[in-house]
Order: structure tokens, then C-alpha cells, then sequence
């Protein structure tokens, strides 16, 4: 009989400020029923909500270098993921590689604190969609992908030598074979514009079933409508939208949102946004009566979750530390007999700093990140250096190591 899986360490309707990985390093593993996340595209452009928005003052910079990555991550992958380690590696330009440094360590937690029965939901555009499906295949297994879904819509565009890119891609995965997929909470008339420009498309839902059908069961049939295909043209982009329109400037959409949380969750399932912005996510999942939690680097999430629900008679809880995890249980000393013995099995008793083979008598073991900057004592966060690499490296990283032994 499966486990059940470990409670959460925080409460429903939680907006954290900070970097998600840090708070997700924190957060039990297997808390999360659904994933929905719309991160930076690496577009190359700057973002700032309008003066006089409900989000004026939310900015970012979607350029990223070598610089906007700390070599901690590289390190950890390096060590601990290295088929993940030579996806970053093949990335063909240092913009696409730092983007790519940026999100590998943030999806590897997603993978761990996602329940064995969730799904995850990346959002993305034409920009980095082909590294991150192999990213994604690399990390989640290619048997659990499941569709590539393209968001269409139209607007005006300026380009006179391609063709206007006007869709974004979401790639829809889930952690293993149990997923949740509530096609009866989604399923649209099969009379639909066939595009946003009004033109009716009526198909014959009876088509192909074959059989004696009387006209009841035809209208019983096209009442019931159809599961969407993975292409969604019905969703206008929210700038066309006064109702919803906060001035975010990568706002989505709350219909976009309505169908991903109805099909791959139920009610009270824990959803996270762990690139919440403007805080669609966090909307549409509590209309829904879904348990969420949002992180975003800027506080003005927070701001913007609570001048959007208008019913604040349940508590927003508004977080910028760190959760510690209550999953783990009693670990033994980090520098336990236990620790050593496997580390030095899986390192095959080479120096994980000068590649040296010694015997296990020769070694000590240290923490990949060091615990003053969030590292656990979990056996994923731990390596045996030799005592001299040990001593060079401190509490410092891999990098001031190799730098070291390298000179």
C-alpha cells in the first residue's frame, strides 16, 4: 500500500516573497497536487506594469547572462544530475545556458515536492521552448509528458520578412502514471467559432461512432460536447479584457487558468504558482475552492492577490522566510558511518574536488551547498572530498575549489 504523502508546512492561501527555489527547497515533498508556472521566456526585453495600474511598480528584466545565475546550481546538477548536467551544456549561446542554469535547479524541485498523482503545466513561447521540453523530459521522464498544448490568438504585428508569432506553448507533464485529468469538467460545445474572428464551424459530433443512433441520442451527444484539443484559440489575450486587466505586464488570462485547475485537480488540492506575478493562479484557484500558494521575487503579488479577491473574509498569508521541512523525519549526523559508506559507493572512491581515488579513511564529508546558504543535511546535498579539497573549499562552492586546483 502506497504511502500516504507528507502534510504541508504552510497554510492555505500563502503569498511568499522571495526566490522560489529557496522556498521550494523548503516545502515537504509530494505537498503539491498541480503546477502551473509562467516564468521569465528569456525575450530578451524589460517589462514595466503602467503608471497608474493596479500593477505599476512590478517590473523585471528578461535578459539573462552568466552573471544572473549563482554556480551553486551548476554545481549541484554537475553532481547529482548529469544527463540534466549535459542538456545545459549543449545550450548553443551563454544567454540561453544561464537561462536554462536558472531554471533546471527550480524544476527539480518542482519534480520533488509534486505528489505522485500531479501534473505540471510550464508556460512558455518561441523562445526557449525547445530547450525546456528536453529540460522537462530530462527531469519529469518523456513517458510523462503528455501534450504540448499552443495557446492561439491574434493581434497586429509589424514583421514583413516571417510569419507573425501569435501563440504561446504549454507543456502539460505529470509526476507518474496516476495522474488526474477531469475531462468531464472541461469539455466545450462541439459548435464553436472556428476563429476569433466569428466564422461558425459546426462539425458532426456522430461522425465516425458508427451504429444506429436516434435523433435523441445525437442531441444527447452534441450536448455533452467534446474534450479540447490541444490547440486553444477561444482565450483572448487579457489587454482585449477591461474586467481583468490589472496592467501586469505578462498577465494571462483567468479562462486560461479555469481549464487547467478544473482538468487536473479537485477540489481542495494544494495548486502553486511558483511564478505568481500578478496572481492569476491564485485567483482562479481560490473561485475554484482549490488550496494554493504563490511565490514571486516582488512583493507586489501580494498586493495584487488581495485587490483581486474580493472575499477576504478567509486570511492571506503573507511570507518572505524560509519554510523548514517536517518530512525528513530524525536525519542522522550529515558526516554519519551511513552517509560515508554510500557516498563513497556512488562517487566509486574518487575525490569529487581533484578526481583523486583514495580509501574511505581518506575522505570527509561536505555539504554541495553549504547549510549557511539554505543547504540540507539530506544525502542529496552531501559528497566526500579528500581532506585537502575539504580544506581549500570551506563553506564556499565547487567553483572556488576547481579555481583553486586549477592554478
Amino acid at each position: 500500500m502506497t504511502a500516504a504523502p507528507p502534510p504541508t508546512n504552510w497554510q492555505n492561501r500563502t503569498i511568499w516573497t522571495g526566490d522560489c527555489l529557496e522556498i521550494m527547497r523548503g516545502m515537504n515533498g509530494q505537498s503539491v497536487d498541480l503546477i502551473y508556472l509562467d516564468p521569465p521566456f528569456n525575450s530578451k526585453a524589460d517589462y514595466a506594469a503602467p503608471i497608474g495600474s493596479e500593477a505599476a511598480g512590478a517590473a523585471f528584466r528578461d535578459t539573462w547572462t552568466l552573471s544572473d545565475i549563482d554556480v551553486e546550481w551548476i554545481n549541484l546538477i554537475e553532481s547529482k544530475h548529469p544527463a540534466l548536467y549535459r542538456v545545459l551544456l549543449a545550450a548553443s549561446t551563454k544567454s540561453d545556458k544561464s537561462y536554462l542554469v536558472y531554471m533546471a535547479p527550480r524544476l527539480l524541485e518542482m519534480h520533488r515536492i509534486l505528489k505522485d498523482t500531479g501534473s505540471i503545466y510550464l508556460h512558455c513561447d518561441w523562445h526557449m521552448a525547445h530547450w525546456l521540453r528536453i529540460v522537462l523530459d530530462t527531469i519529469f521522464g518523456k513517458p510523462n509528458f503528455k501534450n504540448e498544448i499552443v495557446w492561439c490568438y491574434t493581434g497586429p504585428s509589424n514583421t514583413k520578412r516571417y510569419y507573425p508569432r501569435k501563440h504561446d506553448t504549454l507543456f502539460f507533464y505529470t509526476k507518474g502514471p496516476g495522474w488526474k485529468f477531469n475531462a468531464e469538467n472541461i469539455r466545450v460545445p462541439y459548435k464553436q467559432l472556428n476563429t476569433q474572428r466569428g466564422v461558425n464551424q459546426a462539425k458532426d459530433p456522430t461522425k465516425g461512432i458508427g451504429g444506429d443512433l436516434t435523433i435523441e441520442n445525437v442531441e444527447a451527444y452534441r450536448e455533452k460536447g467534446k474534450i479540447p484539443e490541444s490547440w486553444w484559440p477561444e482565450f483572448s489575450p487579457v489587454g482585449r479584457r477591461k474586467s481583468e486587466r490589472v496592467g501586469y505586464p505578462t498577465q494571462k488570462p483567468l479562462a486560461l487558468l479555469d481549464r487547467i485547475i478544473r482538468a487536473s485537480s479537485n477540489a481542495g488540492d494544494v495548486v502553486l504558482d511558483p511564478f505568481c506575478g500578478c496572481a492569476t493562479t491564485c485567483v482562479m484557484a481560490d473561485a475554484l475552492d482549490r488550496h494554493w500558494i504563490g511565490i514571486d521575487i516582488s512583493p507586489k503579488a501580494a498586493e495584487l492577490v488581495r485587490q483581486r479577491i474580493n472575499d477576504l473574509t478567509r486570511e492571506i498569508v503573507t511570507r518572505s522566510d524560509i519554510p523548514k521541512r517536517t518530512d525528513m523525519g530524525k536525519l542522522p549526523p550529515y558526516n554519519s558511518k551511513a552517509n560515508h559508506a554510500k557516498l563513497y559507493g556512488d562517487q566509486g572512491g574518487y575525490c569529487n574536488g581533484c578526481n583523486t581515488h583514495f580509501e574511505p579513511r581518506h575522505f570527509e564529508v561536505d555539504h554541495i551547498i553549504a547549510r549557511a546558504k539554505g543547504g540540507t543535511d539530506h544525502l542529496d546535498n552531501l559528497q566526500l572530498l579528500c581532506g585537502s579539497c575539504n580544506r581549500i573549499k570551506g563553506d564556499r562552492g565547487m567553483d572556488y575549489l576547481r579555481a583553486k586546483l586549477s592554478l
